[in-house]
């Protein structure tokens, strides 16, 4: 079978990456396919299904495809790796989709590469199928992220902290170069390579760069534009990707990487759920930041490029990165304006909104069924009780709430505008941690009725889905998953 690949990745210099096969696996098996991608790819369902376990775990190569594992370097908690690379994923290509948008297709967990640094090159089906469902679940939220073709689970077991059942995602990217891309030639000073990265980037992300007076510094202008888009979203959202390394910042502006990502129960600035980020460096409130300093030391790799004069091209990328966190919070606020129901800002709105948000961290209330309540209290201003009961009884909250409906007597909105511009905004369901959880333990027993259930509805994240409307609710205390894991 031929998929159509290009390979424009491969067609670089062979340092930038290592060409080989993906391991074959004992009893291939499709568990999921995701048919609206594969159309979307320009491929046929139906006559891919029947050959998609093969394909998909890499026991047998399409026609075309041209299998590498790229290189690429990285900070890992602030702390520079020079090697790294896809230690247990294999690019097979390139598709030109119906949209004429050329994405990688990659397979994740598909056995040891020359960058596997003594890890064994497989993934097991728990961290797969959450990949699978929350990637979807970015999607459907309208979250620009890397999508989940298929996942095929293996036959064998594999050793974490204990044997599980093993399995290939098929990742699906606009592509999988990284900031940690640029680091790992630039570690090396090798500059021609560096050149190179950045022109195949602005073929492939930022034609318009080429015909900037400095083009590195109109990519990394752009690259920060996409990722200061990009964290707004997660935020407004309550979303803690969990391990925001160099090596996970895509240089597309797609979310990617779902290892031990979250979205918040209850709203805490602090909130950290990956158990390997054990001082906070990704936690809620910091991600922005972070953000600009991976931003940074993608700056570093483009200075020589962007002017000779080390102490000019300095200041250029400074000047282009400084108002970084000043443009997030503009946005934030803006976003979180919408969320409330606000048309057009007016002085007082930021006021409001940080009450808003100190009465949610104080009284512990649920993120996303706040917002979603929101949009109920907007409709019957005078009987808020689903939201109501989400905060203790207090005078503060009760003037922020008389205050924020005189705002909304004096917005121009119609209120069945308002609330459907609310409700647009403020989704009912998100992958909630418990959720999640649960689905992925019924599975790694061969039981994926929970996680057909659960992937069904995150499809419709903004519709009400009454028949399931459980799946709204936070957890109960005893539900609750305090830590996330990477699956590595």
């Amino acid at each position: 079978m031929r998929f159509g690949f290009q390979h424009t990745y491969s067609d670089l210099p062979s340092r930038f990456y290592a060409r080989l096969a993906p391991t074959a696996v004992a009893d291939p098996r499709l568990l999921v396919l995701n048919r609206p991608l594969t159309e979307d790819l320009g491929l046929e369902p139906n006559a891919l299904e029947p050959e998609a376990a093969a394909l998909f775990s890499g026991n047998r190569l399409a026609e075309d495809a041209d299998p590498i594992a790229m290189a690429y370097a990285g900070h890992q908690f602030g702390v520079f790796v020079p090697s790294l690379g896809d230690g247990r994923a294999i690019l097979l290509g390139e598709l030109r989709g119906r949209d004429g948008v050329l994405r990688d297709v990659q397979l994740k967990g598909a056995g040891r590469t020359p960058f596997s640094r003594g890890g064994d090159g497989r993934a097991v089906v728990g961290p797969m199928l959450r990949e699978y469902l929350v990637s979807e679940a970015m999607h459907a939220l309208g979250v620009p992220t890397t999508r989940s073709l298929a996942v095929v689970t293996t036959g064998e077991q594999v050793l974490r902290e204990r044997a599980l059942p093993g399995a290939i995602l098929t990742r699906v990217a606009a592509s999988h170069v990284r900031v940690g891309t640029f680091q790992y030639f630039a570690a090396r000073g090798d500059q021609e390579a560096v050149r190179e990265l950045l022109q195949y980037v602005i073929a492939r992300h930022y034609p318009a760069a080429r015909e900037a007076q400095v083009p590195a510094l109109a990519v990394l202008k752009e690259v920060a534009q996409r990722q200061l888009a990009l964290i707004t979203d997660w935020m407004l959202l309550g979303f803690i990707h969990g391990v925001m390394n160099t090596d996970n910042m895509a240089i597309s502006g797609e979310t990617i990487d779902y290892g031990p990502c979250a979205f918040m129960d209850e709203h805490d600035p602090k909130k950290v759920f990956s158990s390997i980020d054990q001082g906070g460096r990704y936690a809620y409130a910091n991600q922005p930041v972070i953000a600009q300093w991976n931003l940074a030391r993608f700056a570093e790799t483009l200075l020589f490029l962007i002017d000779p004069d080390p102490d000019k091209a300095a200041a250029l990328a400074i000047d282009a990165l400084e108002p970084f966190v000043e443009e997030f919070n503009t946005r934030f606020l803006a976003g979180m304006g919408r969320k409330l129901g606000l048309s057009a800002p007016a002085s007082g709105d930021t006021a409001l909104i940080k009450r808003l948000l100190g009465a949610m961290q104080h009284a512990e209330a649920d993120f996303t069924l706040t917002f979603r309540s929101l949009a109920e209290a907007a409709k019957s201003p005078g009987e808020p009780t689903r939201w109501r009961a989400l905060f203790a009884a207090g005078p503060d909250f009760d003037a922020w709430l008389r205050d924020w409906q005189e705002r909304l007597a004096g917005d121009p909105q119609s209120t069945s505008e308002r609330v459907e511009s609310m409700r647009a905004v403020s989704p009912a369901f998100i992958p909630r941690n418990h959720r999640v959880q649960a689905a992925l333990a019924a599975a790694e027993s061969g039981d994926y009725a929970l996680f057909r259930e659960l992937l069904a509805v995150l499809q419709r994240p903004y519709d009400d889905q009454p028949e399931v409307a459980a799946y709204a609710l936070p957890p109960q205390p005893s539900e609750r998953v305090l830590q996330t894991f990477c699956g590595t």
